[in-house]
């Protein structure tokens, strides 16, 4: 028993030294841990280090290179090739071109040497950023600040990739390039401005620059160098350096603060950032920056910056700041006291700031401002019917020819501010016209040159049809449902009489918040009417209206559109988590309103915003589109499923009274609804007509359930070979 107590009594003794001593323990403990990763690390680099012998010294010569980068027993290649795009006017950057060429050439690399005219960015750019390949750009400036006639379709794509929010920030990402700009001095205003922008541009698709943009000058006088020749020959022999740490496998990731196309990184990381981007030693990339880093108003935030309406809503913090500017001298507009505020065409300062943003963007191509508060853009369904590969949904569903479609509204302003605006809400929004009023005439005539305009561009680029380009330039059919309410503007009966007139097909979109206005509204092609959600509480969270009595001006404007004579549609977005589980109510509301047509459509993820919560979760399927579709269909005993268009998630469910001895008749006869509408302003009125007279009947490729899924069989349908990045929406 003694000998138990004494081994216990121990026992104890030595927990208590150890309780005691446990932080010398504890300390021991991690210097050991601590040791044995410093040991790790410095063995695991050290190995890596012997790994990456470098093929360009000495030693290497007894290696046999395989793409003059790396021996044939290495098991990653890091650099495939290179390819060589240039725009040239009067044939210097083409011959710059060879000559980087020859260089490439002589390191053993494949080189293919590319003109920007005879390339189509849309289809081979995004096969580059999986190929290994490293891109140059030698592109000139002409006339103007404009691109080489051979570069313009390049250019002009590139803008609106990298300003479209249908196309994916990174949808480029994993492309490696450099550009060499072309340009004179003499003209300061223009100077270099192509190889800066297209250098912003690939940045913004999230492109990788491999090293600075150059710059070169054919202004003796002002040449780093003394000539634009000695300027590339000083850039290419920079260019050669970083290719081959590229091919050894070097990387220095940035530190990751870039903004705006130019890295910001301060102390060491901006020093790693310089290696990676130059590939040289710290003097040399100090000499590189000098020469070739030159600033552009683009990358400072100048007033030229590319910027497209969907993506202001980076500006708009800045614009928050701004809300007390005063606008009279600048706009040239009247102002008006009204409680204690300054009117210039709104009354909310904050609204003032969007405008200003809006007005700014009349200044870039893509989306066009007209007057005060109207604009016009070029659909990319129009771009893709110039090019033989396909049209839009309105083309199934109704037989417009989406080439011949201009896409515009009267007015910016709107009622709501819907979760999946695919502006981000960088509209102004509003309950009633506050600002200066333009004449439609004046509306139209712009309209309808500025979007001529845009047309003509198409001219000789790669894969578009000549027929169809003539005949894009007669629009045919006007969309009214860019972006805003354009029920708000108070002439829109005088401006769809002009369209008619001009022998325009309309299609006007509302928001169901102005029922008055719906009531008072003459005859169009095909009135449209959102439904977005079927409950007050949904219809709350989803649109996010202005008006308090929202929920009965929603009502009032299904009734109203009750009473219409010509073909009204309900146009349904279906967000999941938000509104698909509401099928007896959507029915309800359909029998209140008793529309010709029911558009049900998958919403389109219009990217990351902080004016919605909505992700790419919220995007339905295809088949959960078609699955609610059939489910709202047997809800209504007088509408069928009539059309499909699986490319842009959209299905159309038309009224019994459209299919006639079993044939489906949702068509437009665009003729017989001219004739009726000249009657119907003949008679000043009294002579009407009815959605009946004017229909056509739909063909067997459009019908639901046909094997071409809503696609005309006479266009090509264009796949991208990675799916992954393909564009969404319609």
């Amino acid at each position: 028993l003694d000998v138990s107590m004494d081994t216990w009594s121990y026992f104890y003794t030595c927990l208590v030294s150890v309780w005691l001593h446990r932080f010398y323990i504890y300390s021991a403990v991690a210097f050991g841990i601590g040791l044995w990763v410093v040991i790790q690390f410095t063995t695991t680099r050290t190995k890596r280090k012997k790994s990456h012998k470098n093929p360009f010294s000495p030693e290497g010569t007894s290696d046999k290179l395989g793409n003059g980068c790396a021996p044939l027993q290495a098991q990653e290649v890091h650099v495939a090739g290179v390819k060589i795009f240039y725009g040239s006017q009067t044939g210097t950057a083409k011959r710059f071109a060879k000559a980087l060429a020859e260089a490439v050439t002589s390191l053993n690399l494949p080189v293919e040497v590319i003109n920007m005219g005879d390339y189509d960015p849309e289809d081979g750019l995004a096969e580059e950023t999986s190929s290994r390949n490293i891109c140059v750009f030698l592109v000139a400036t002409y006339t103007e600040g404009q691109p080489p006639e051979s570069a313009a379709w390049f250019c002009k794509w590139l803008e609106e990739a990298a300003n479209d929010f249908r196309v994916g920030k990174s949808f480029l990402q994993g492309l490696r390039y450099a550009v060499f700009g072309l340009g004179n001095s003499a003209y300061v205003d223009h100077y270099n401005t192509v190889g800066r922008r297209m250098d912003r541009w690939l940045w913004m698709l999230s492109a990788s620059r491999i090293m600075t943009r150059a710059e070169g000058d054919s202004n003796v006088a002002q040449s780093k160098h003394g000539s634009i020749e000695a300027d590339f020959e000083a850039w290419k022999a920079k260019f050669l350096t970083r290719l081959q740490a590229l091919c050894r496998g070097e990387k220095k990731p940035c530190s990751g603060k870039c903004k705006k196309g130019k890295c910001k990184s301060s102390g060491r990381q901006s020093k790693e950032s310089s290696d990676h981007e130059h590939g040289t030693s710290e003097q040399e990339n100090t000499e590189a920056e000098e020469l070739f880093e030159t600033s552009s108003e683009e990358e400072a935030g100048g007033t030229d910056s590319v910027i497209d309406v969907e993506d202001l809503g980076n500006i708009m913090g800045h614009m928050k700041k701004a809300k007390v500017l005063l606008l009279e001298g600048v706009w040239n507009v009247h102002g008006v006291n009204h409680s204690g505020y300054h009117l210039v065409y709104f009354v909310c300062q904050f609204l003032q700031a969007k405008l200003i943003c809006l007005m700014i963007c009349a200044l870039f191509s893509g989306y066009k401002l007209i007057g005060s508060h109207s604009g016009v853009k070029l659909c990319r369904w129009t771009k893709s019917m110039l090019r033989g590969r396909g049209g839009c949904y309105k083309h199934t569903f109704y037989g417009i020819e989406s080439h011949r479609c201009m896409e515009a509204t009267p007015s910016l302003a709107c009622a709501n501010k819907c979760v999946f605006c695919w502006r981000h809400h960088t509209n102004p929004v509003g309950t009633e016209w506050r600002w200066k009023m333009d004449q439609p005439e004046l509306i139209l005539q712009e309209a309808l040159e500025k979007h001529q305009n845009m047309i003509r561009q198409f001219k000789g680029v790669s894969g578009v049809k000549a027929a169809r380009l003539e005949e894009a330039l007669a629009v045919k059919h006007c969309a009214l449902s860019l972006v805003g309410e354009p029920i708000m503007y108070p002439h829109i009966n005088r401006f769809v009489r002009l369209l008619h007139q001009h022998g325009i097909s309309t299609f006007l979109v509302t928001n169901a918040q102005f029922p008055e206005e719906i009531r008072r509204l003459e005859p169009v092609t095909q009135l449209y009417v959102s439904v977005d959600a079927s409950t007050k509480e949904s219809l709350r969270r989803i649109d996010r209206p202005l008006f308090k009595d929202f929920w009965q001006r929603f009502l009032d404007s299904l009734k109203a559109l009750a009473e219409k004579q010509q073909r009204t549609v309900y146009r349904l977005t279906l967000v999941k988590a938000w509104n698909v589980d509401e099928l007896k109510a959507y029915a309800d509301l359909i029998s209140l309103g008793k529309p010709d047509f029911v558009e049900v459509k998958g919403v389109t993820y219009c990217g990351e915003s902080s004016a919605s919560s909505l992700t790419m979760a919220n995007v339905p399927w295809h088949g959960e589109v078609v699955s609610f579709v059939q489910e709202l269909a047997r809800l209504l005993p007088d509408y069928g499923i009539a059309c499909e268009h699986e490319h842009s998630n959209c299905l159309l469910l038309a009224h019994s009274k459209f299919q006639v001895d079993g044939e489906w008749r949702t068509w437009i006869d665009y003729g017989r609804f001219q004739e009726l509408v000249r009657e119907h302003e003949r008679s000043g009125g009294s002579r009407t007509f009815t959605a009946a007279e004017y229909t056509a009947r739909t063909p067997p490729w459009a019908l639901f359930g046909a094997s071409e899924r809503g696609f005309d069989p006479l266009d090509v349908r264009f796949q991208r070979k990675n799916k992954a990045r393909d564009i969404l929406g319609c």
